[in-house]
């Protein structure tokens, strides 16, 4: 069982480069489990979509 240290690094590491099947399975035991390093997935992951989205819209100024 991965510790949320784990967790979170690899959640933030998803976000740059896929991730190994081992490494799929542990995250997603570990946030099954773990209601803050889920909320941290969530985050970083709507943190990504508006960074995205406002890069988009920049572009299109």
């Amino acid at each position: 069982m991965l510790a949320c240290k784990q967790a979170t690094q690899l959640a933030s590491a998803a976000l740059d480069r896929k991730l190994s099947v081992a490494e799929q399975i542990q995250l997603r035991l570990h946030l099954a489990m773990c209601s803050g390093c889920r909320n941290f997935s969530r985050q970083i992951n709507l943190l990504r979509q508006i960074s995205q989205r406002r890069a988009e819209h920049n572009d299109d100024a």
